[in-house]
Parts: structure tokens; sequence; C-alpha cells
């Protein structure tokens, strides 16, 4: 199971998404999308998008960013309703967690270093940067606390993902922990997420259904399907989700 990220044009140039970088005073937090049902009131057509991730992926944090660029700039054409589905890349990742660079030195060995360096700029691209340090591990209580924020509504589910990656991938914060799930769960309105998570067989059920259903037969993530019939993996740029919605809706 590995991440997707964009071909590389040819073995000797790298994919720097610096070329599409969204504006660093934007914010991603409070995303609100018109439509949470089958229906739109708006007339607009409707884009529903269903995301196969993990909360450990870079390039899914990457594609998410990308992603919420799309939306914003076609929001006079669309409405928008997306759902987070589990994926792991590791799922016998110990609980406990463990260092992060010494895990990706284990797993890439001397390409690591280059892996790191990669993600440092195309995470600068964004506006971000990117921090290896702290812990990683086992991600199943960030897929149980997203199922349990779109119980909630699809835009809390969506702004928790935006919170959990921006802890993660840029402030350290190890995705197993508790408290930092509970924390990112409180930022963007989601009640009840300790009393949820304290049982360690809340959402279980609905996780592995989730995982079975969108994300069994994947070998990579990120993966989108748009609509039902077009499909994109790995963190594209924002034109490319453009083509897709434009694709999709016909």
């Amino acid at each position: 199971m590995k991440a997707f990220s964009p071909p590389l044009p040819n073995p000797l140039s790298i994919h720097f998404l610096s070329l599409h970088k969204l504006p660093t005073s934007t914010s991603f937090r409070y995303t609100k999308f018109m439509a949470q049902s089958e229906g739109s009131s708006t007339g607009k057509k409707l884009i529903q998008i269903d995301i196969s991730s993990d909360t450990v992926c870079p390039w899914c944090f990457v594609g998410k960013r990308n992603l919420d660029k799309a939306i914003a700039s076609s929001q006079d054409q669309f409405d928008f309703e997306l759902r987070w589905h589990p994926f792991f890349l590791n799922p016998s990742a110990p609980k406990e967690g463990i260092n992060k660079i010494e895990f990706y030195k284990n797993k890439f060995g001397p390409r690591s270093e280059q892996i790191a360096a990669r993600m440092t700029e195309v995470f600068r691209g964004l506006g971000l940067q990117y921090n290896l340090s702290g812990l990683t591990g086992n991600t199943l209580d960030s897929h149980r606390l997203i199922y349990f924020a779109g119980k909630q509504g699809l835009d809390k589910q969506h702004n928790l993902v935006e919170e959990l990656c921006l802890g993660y991938f840029t402030q350290g914060k190890y995705i197993g922990d508790r408290e930092f799930l509970v924390e990112s769960a409180k930022k963007v309105g989601v009640e009840g997420a300790a009393e949820f998570l304290q049982d360690p067989n809340n959402g279980l059920n609905e996780v592995n259904e989730e995982f079975k259903k969108y994300s069994a037969h994947l070998s990579g993530v990120p993966y989108y399907v748009i609509n039902g019939k077009q499909q994109l993996s790995g963190g594209q740029p924002p034109e490319v989700f453009l083509r897709a919605f434009q694709a999709a809706a016909v």
C-alpha cells in the first residue's frame, strides 16, 4: 500500500506543485458545502466526491488543498458534496507510535532524505512548512473520528481532515494522540468526540465497512471518485480537478 504522487514528467525532474500555489491567506478551516443531500435548491449541478485517504499520507493533504482550491474557484457553477473514506497505508502500525524520521529511514532507506526534501518543497508551494518531528503510527482512531464527524455534517468532516493534517504534517502532532484528536474535533465544532473515542468499538464496524466498500481494492491513495464516474489518483493540481468537475457534470 502506498501514497500516490503525480507522475513525474521524466525521471530526472521533480514535480513541484509550487506552480499551483494556494494563497497563503486563504482559510480552509471553515469550509461550508451548499449541498448535504441528494438534491440542491440552488439550481447548480451537484458534484459528489468520494475520497479515499489516510491521515498520515502527505499526498492526501496536498490533494485536499488543491481540491479545495478547485472547489473555491467553481462554486458559482456547482454545489459540492464530499465524503471522506478510510485507507490504511500501514495497517499494522503501532498504536503507541514510533519516531517519524526513523520510520521513514527504515521504510525507504537512502531515499528517505530525497523524499523528505521533495515533500518540503511541495508543502512550501502550498504555503506550509513540512514537519517531520514527532511520531507516526496507527491511524484507526483518526478514521473513527472522521466517520463520527461526518455524522454531524459533511462540512465538519472535511474541516476535521484539514485540522488533523495540519497538526500531523506541519506541527509535529501524533495522529494517534487522543488529546490531539479531541482538540481538532472541538476546533471544527464536532461534539462528543472524547466520549466517542473512549470506547474503541465506537465506529469500528462502520470504518471497516467503508474501507471494504471504497478503499479495499486500492493500492494507494489519495483516490477520488467524482459523481461515480470520474476517477483520479494522487495529489493532482487544481486544474485537473476542474476538468474532472466539468466532465462529471455532463
